[in-house]
């Protein structure tokens, strides 16, 4: 019968007390192992956890914790946006939400055409009663690929209104409110409009400053005629030469930003038309989307979440304006498509619809190319800018 080999122990430098190991230590490898350099030492049980190991599992702590607080300022956020969204829904009657088409899926995946009506109140006792919806613009959100396209309505465009005859179209609104607007919009570009937001412009500066101001390209400089004179005296005013601003970007507060929005006469250029006013207040929307779609919103949410909402009346729940808004941060400010209606203005006033508007509703919708407007009262769309 063959001898067991006993395990045993190599000291080095004398003896050692306590038991022989009954398990020999595992061999640890070293670079120059198999190249006639030796085996590492072990240094036994108690050993040190290494430095990297430790420092791993403080960022992994770090990052959760971190995961945890973004969850919970979502949440605040959320709660906050909430109790705004709530009120702007009541805002808005149950006969306009009857008027509005269906939304087939989510706003993140499917297209939607969203209705935004612009009034502009003067706070003139003669015209406490004018409600004409100041400013007409569909919004068609293409998700898939990550395109906006904007449609603006002439105001003064002569459209038939149901059982009310053929008048401008901004009388809609000061006729039957929010619900007989949608209707008269469908009726005349046979589009479905899914969802409506009402902006009033006078309120629309708080939420300006609520996001703190919005940065908006002025393509050439203005010099307005003397509306909403800053001084309080008649003879200051009548020195006073109009709002000015400088062709550029510009960071504007909520007042300024509601100036530029009203602008209807350029001393220094004759030619601009309510069209071109039409492009500015397209602008100053589309700044203060911009800008509800960005990551410094999302941190004051919890915070102003409410005050962003202040100004509007819509049917738009709190988790569809959240999809709206990420469908706006995903689409490229350069590949959208700014397009408007045309009629016939030349003698000023009011105008019949062109007929090339049907022409312009496809491009809208997707079905054709963009082709720019041919002449000063022409419909047509451009890709990357607001048309002029």
């Amino acid at each position: 019968m063959a001898r067991e080999e006993k395990p045993y122990r190599v000291y080095r430098g004398g003896r050692a007390k306590g038991k022989v190991p009954t398990v020999r230590p595992a061999r640890v490898r070293t670079s120059d192992e198999g190249k006639g350099g030796g085996v590492a030492d072990y240094h036994g049980p108690g050993t040190s956890t290494p430095k990297r190991a430790r420092w791993g599992r403080r960022i992994g702590i770090a990052l959760g914790v971190l995961v945890v607080l973004l969850i919970v300022w979502a949440v605040a956020g959320w709660f906050s946006l909430s109790s705004g969204v709530s009120d702007a829904n009541k805002r808005l009657t149950p006969d306009a939400k009857s008027a509005l088409a269906a939304q087939s899926g989510l706003l993140i995946s499917h297209s939607t055409i969203v209705l935004m009506l612009g009034t502009d109140n003067s706070a003139l006792a003669s015209r406490a009663g004018d409600m004409h919806s100041d400013s007409i613009l569909l919004l068609r959100t293409d998700p898939s690929h990550h395109r906006l396209y904007y449609l603006s309505v002439p105001r003064d465009l002569e459209v038939p209104i149901p059982g009310h005859g053929t008048q401008k179209i901004n009388a809609a609104f000061q006729i039957g409110g929010t619900e007989l607007a949608i209707r008269t919009i469908r009726d005349f570009t046979s589009l479905q409009v899914n969802h409506v937001i009402v902006v009033n412009f006078g309120d629309f500066k708080e939420l300006i400053d609520a996001l703190g101001g919005i940065d908006i390209d002025v393509p050439k400089p203005i010099r307005s005629n003397r509306f909403d004179c800053p001084y309080s005296t008649q003879a200051r005013c009548d020195k006073w030469p109009g709002w000015r601003f400088e062709k550029g970007k510009h960071h504007m507060n909520g007042e300024r930003a509601l100036i530029y929005s009203r602008i209807r006469e350029n001393m220094l250029d004759p030619s601009e038309t309510d069209f071109t006013r039409g492009a500015r207040q397209q602008a100053v929307i589309d700044a203060v989307t911009s800008k509800l779609a960005s990551f410094g919103t999302f941190v004051k949410a919890p915070f102003k979440g409410s005050s962003y909402v202040k100004p509007l009346t819509t049917d738009l729940s709190t988790s569809q304006l959240v999809e709206l808004g990420w469908v706006k941060f995903r689409a490229s400010g350069s590949s959208s498509v700014h397009c408007r209606l045309g009629g016939d203005f030349g003698g000023g006033g009011t105008g019949a619809p062109s007929e090339d508007n049907p022409a312009t509703l496809a491009m809208f919708l997707g079905k054709s190319a963009p082709q720019p407007p041919t002449g000063q009262f022409d419909p047509g769309c451009v890709i990357g800018h607001p048309l002029q």
